[in-house]
C-alpha cells in the first residue's frame, strides 16, 4: 500500500449511481468506532489550512460521515457543500449536522447525488478529494475532474488523496485498534490484496462480548492504483495545473487555470 494507513471506507463513490446507495451499509457501522479519531487528525494536518483560508467555499468530493465537512465550518466562514450519494454514509452525515450550532449548519448544503448529477457551478475555491479516488474505476475518476471544475472557481484549489501507485505485492493486513463501547468490544481488520492492475480490499469487523463473539460483518471494496503522473495527466486535460508538492506527498494540490467565464471548457 502506500502510506501505513489504511484508507477510509467514509467516502461513498461521487459518481457511483444507483449501486453506491448502500455500497457502505456494513460499514458504516464501524467506520467512527474504529477508524474516524485517527481519520479526523489526519484530515486536519492535511486540509485545515487550505479550508480555513478559502473565501468562496469549501467543496467535499465524497463527504462520506463527514470528517472534511464538519471541519469546514468550524475552521471557516464560508459556504460548504458536501457531496454524498450513499445513503448509509450520509445517514451519520446528516445527524452531525443537525448537531451543531445553528450558524454552522445554515452554511453547509448536502448534495444526495453524484457531482456530475448535482452540478453545482461555481461555488467554491477549495475543494477536497479525500480517501476517495482511489475506490473509482478509471472511467469514474476521469469524468470527476470536469464536475469538479465546474464546481470552482477560476484560481481555486482542488487537493486530491491520491489513490496507491500501484498494487501490494503481496497481500497486506492492517488490524484496526480495538474499541470498547459499554459491555462490547468492536474490532476489525483490513485485507488488501493485488488482482491484476486492481487492489481487493476485504474489511472484517467483529463485535465481542463477555461470552465470545456476537456479530461478524464482512465488506470488500475495490480500489485501482494510478501514479501521480497519470492524475496530473487526467487533471491538466480538465484544465489544472499542478501546485508546488505538499508537506505530505499522499495529497496532490491543482489550481483551476481557465479565466472567468470559461468553464465550459472543463465540461
Amino acid at each position: 500500500m502506500r502510506n501505513p494507513s489504511p484508507p477510509s471506507v467514509a467516502n461513498g463513490s461521487p459518481l457511483g449511481g444507483e449501486e453506491a446507495v448502500d455500497a457502505y451499509a456494513i460499514s458504516a457501522e464501524f467506520y467512527d468506532v474504529l477508524q474516524a479519531e485517527r481519520d479526523d487528525a489526519r484530515v486536519r494536518r492535511l486540509y485545515g489550512g487550505d479550508v480555513a483560508g478559502a473565501r468562496v467555499g469549501v467543496l467535499d468530493v465524497g463527504a462520506g460521515t463527514g470528517r472534511v465537512t464538519l471541519m469546514s465550518p468550524a475552521g471557516s466562514r464560508v459556504p460548504v457543500h458536501a457531496v454524498e450519494p450513499t445513503r448509509s454514509m450520509r445517514a451519520p452525515l446528516m445527524t452531525r449536522l443537525a448537531s451543531l450550532p445553528a450558524d454552522r449548519r445554515r452554511r453547509v448544503t448536502v448534495h444526495p447525488h453524484r457531482l456530475d448529477e448535482a452540478d453545482p457551478r461555481a461555488v467554491a475555491d477549495v475543494a477536497v478529494c479525500h480517501n476517495t479516488i482511489a475506490c473509482l474505476h478509471p472511467v469514474s475518476r476521469r469524468a470527476l475532474w470536469p464536475a469538479v471544475a465546474r464546481a470552482l472557481v477560476p484560481g481555486g484549489v482542488l487537493l486530491v488523496q491520491l489513490p496507491p501507485a500501484r498494487p501490494p505485492r503481496h497481500e497486506t493486513t492492517y488490524e484496526f485498534p480495538a474499541q470498547r463501547i459499554g459491555r462490547h468490544e468492536y474490532g476489525g481488520r483490513m485485507v488488501a490484496s493485488p488482482q491484476g492492475d486492481r487492489i481487493r480490499t476485504g474489511f472484517d469487523y467483529w463485535v465481542r462480548g463477555e461470552g465470545g463473539v456476537l456479530r461478524e460483518h464482512h465488506e470488500t471494496f475495490w480500489m485501482w492504483p494510478a501514479g501521480r503522473a497519470e492524475v496530473v495527466g487526467e487533471l491538466r486535460g480538465a484544465g489544472f495545473a499542478p501546485l508546488p508538492e505538499r508537506a505530505d506527498p499522499s495529497v496532490l494540490a491543482v489550481r483551476a487555470t481557465w479565466a472567468a467565464g470559461a468553464v465550459s471548457q472543463a465540461g
